[in-house]
Formats: C-alpha cells, sequence, structure tokens
C-alpha cells in the first residue's frame, strides 16, 4: 500500500509540472531571404516614325508633301531688310549679284503660311539653275537678258512681275521702289495654276540624319563668311540648346520683318564656285555645273568635302565617295568665289 501511495503521489507531481511549465518550442530552420527580385528596364514607349516627311526638310508632315516647290528671288540689299517670309522658306541660297550684293533664292515646298515674301526682285541664269533644280516655279521681277531668254525660249515656269504675271504681285508702301514688291504662296500658286503650270512635279529627296555627318569634324559654333563688300559682314552663332544657327549681318541679327524672329537654319553650307564678270555692269557669270570645295557646318562642328551636280540636276555634297546627310531642318546654303582662296572667304571659331 505504502508502494502505491508513493507511485500516485510521484504521478500527480509530474502532471503539475507539465501543466505549468512552458513546452520546449521546436526549432524551425531559417530559410535565406529572397534578393529583392531586379526590376526590368522599362522601353520608353515606341513611336510611330512618321508617314511623311518633308523631302526638302527632312522634318515630319501630317499630309503627303505634293506641293511643287516655289523660287522666290530675294532682295538682299540693306534698304530691303528685314525681309519677309525667309523663315518659311524650305531652303534658301545666298549668291552673289551685281555691285557685291548678294541676292537670296528661298525655295518653298512644305510650308502653307500665307504671309508675305519679299522683297522680290530680278532674276539671272545661275539663280535659274538653282531654281530649276528643285523642279520650281520660278518668282521674280525682271530678269537680265541673258535670264530672259532662256525663260522665254528653254520652256521654264515662271512668274514674273513685269511681263507676265502681274496681278499675283504688290507693292508696299513703307519701302521706296524697287525694294517694296512682294506676293505670297497663296498668290503665286495661283498664278501658276492660271497659267497652267504642273502643280505636282518629282521633288529631289536628300539624305537625312539626327547624328548629322560633322562629328569629327572642326568647331564651328561661331561662322563668319565673307563674299566681296567689306561693309556686309555675314555670320551666323550656334546656340546649342536649340541646334539652330542663329543668323547676323554687320553683328545685328538678321530678322524677318513679319514675326521679328531672328533668322536661324540647321545646315549651313558654303559651296566655292568660278565667278566671272562679263559687263560693264557687273554682271556675273558662276560656274554651278563643274563641282569644287565646300563645306557642311552643322551642331556645331564643320567637315570639309565637295559638291558636285548629281544626275538629277540637284547639287549634293559628297566626302569619300558618300553622299553626306543633312540634320533634319533649314538649310542655307552660300556660294563664295574660289579667288583669292576658297577657304580665305570663310571664318570658323568656338
Amino acid at each position: 500500500m505504502l508502494l502505491v501511495a508513493s507511485m500516485v503521489l510521484t504521478g500527480c507531481n509530474e502532471k503539475k509540472l507539465n501543466v505549468n511549465d512552458t513546452p520546449p518550442v521546436a526549432e524551425t530552420p531559417t530559410e535565406p531571404a529572397e534578393a529583392p527580385a531586379e526590376t526590368a528596364p522599362v522601353d520608353p514607349p515606341a513611336v510611330d516614325p512618321p508617314q511623311y516627311i518633308a523631302p526638302l526638310t527632312g522634318l515630319p508632315l501630317d499630309s503627303e508633301p505634293t506641293q511643287r516647290p516655289i523660287a522666290v528671288m530675294v532682295n538682299n540689299f540693306a534698304a530691303a531688310r528685314p525681309q519677309s517670309g525667309l523663315p518659311n522658306a524650305d531652303v534658301v541660297w545666298e549668291v552673289l549679284a551685281e555691285g557685291g550684293i548678294t541676292r537670296l533664292v528661298a525655295v518653298y515646298q512644305s510650308d502653307t503660311s500665307t504671309n508675305p515674301i519679299g522683297p522680290i526682285r530680278s532674276n539671272r541664269p545661275y539663280l535659274i539653275r538653282i531654281g530649276e533644280a528643285y523642279h520650281s516655279v520660278l518668282a521674280h521681277a525682271g530678269a537680265s537678258t541673258d535670264g530672259y531668254d532662256i525663260l522665254q525660249h528653254h520652256d521654264k515656269d515662271y512668274l514674273d512681275e513685269i511681263s507676265n504675271a502681274g496681278a499675283y504681285f504688290y507693292r508696299e508702301s513703307f519701302r521706296k521702289p524697287p525694294h517694296n514688291l512682294y506676293s505670297n504662296l497663296e498668290k503665286l500658286r495661283a498664278g501658276a495654276a492660271k497659267k497652267k503650270y504642273a502643280e505636282t512635279v518629282e521633288i529631289p529627296t536628300f539624305t537625312w540624319s539626327e547624328q548629322g555627318a560633322t562629328s569629327a569634324g572642326a568647331a564651328a559654333t561661331t561662322v563668319e563668311i565673307h563674299f566681296l563688300l567689306k561693309d556686309y559682314k555675314l555670320s551666323y552663332r550656334y546656340n546649342e540648346t536649340t541646334g539652330l544657327y542663329e543668323r547676323s549681318v554687320n553683328g545685328k541679327p538678321h530678322t524677318d520683318l513679319t514675326t521679328n524672329n531672328q533668322l536661324t537654319a540647321t545646315n549651313l553650307v558654303v559651296i566655292g564656285a568660278k565667278h566671272k564678270t562679263y559687263d560693264d555692269y557687273g554682271r556675273l557669270e558662276i560656274d554651278l555645273e563643274s563641282g569644287g570645295p565646300a563645306m557642311l557646318i552643322q551642331k556645331g562642328k564643320e567637315v570639309d568635302c565637295t559638291w558636285e551636280r548629281s544626275s538629277d540636276g540637284v547639287i549634293r555634297l559628297m566626302k569619300d565617295g558618300q553622299e553626306l546627310p543633312f540634320v533634319p531642318g533649314h538649310t542655307f546654303y552660300h556660294i563664295v568665289p574660289m579667288t583669292p582662296t576658297f577657304a580665305g572667304h570663310v571664318k570658323l571659331g568656338i
């Protein structure tokens, strides 16, 4: 009996201890923490390429660019500045006329602005050659004897305020003749339609690249171009923020009369050509067929190259057998003499 009582007491004590004591907790193996998942790079949303590209600027368009180019001969005499309508031109050419004064050939294709264009002046054989390379209708007021011979006897499409299209031009009163003749694209296209000139033509195309062709070239954040007259100093300064060259004449911004904005260009081209004076009035012959040295200036850099007249009639810039691309935007060309040297007409700086 003592043995049984002892066993019962011992069992009760064991049960009491088991109730009050915290039962042992089994250890759970710790799994290594997972490394945070790498965030996959997010690609920028896909941008569809523009359906239409302006053939003379490389810029996107909302509709197919089928309009025929119009090349306007614009006065660049001091009394004619500031001119109107040059910012709307796809391409502008600057070339010498008589007396060392330059004239501008403004080629319009992609723009539909109705802003005034002018002052408009007379035509010359080499200006005709520039405009017709784009298959343009030529707009001007008068021409040299040789110019009229080409226009009237070689099947050219032209609108001359003096001889065949006066109704499509107008005179302004705030300037004295002959620096007060103007028109606009609406009037000029109406004149071309009245004369039943072709409304669409094969427009030349060019090579375009956002990177351009001058990355390995010389620094050209300032550009000075000398033609003949010492009192006409043309210069450009590169604006790195906009990617544009800002044009000045005699140290002052060359502006548009309508908008008061400074003229700008994405690409500058300087080409050397042989110039010859052939009469006492100082009229020129300029060789735009044989090719020669050239400079392409864009994105703050310059590259030496050559120019040549391609089989489609357009002047193209070449280097190592390849055509150089333009950066999409507006282009200003400058034709300078070869004497005493081509390079002597251009000064580049930082």
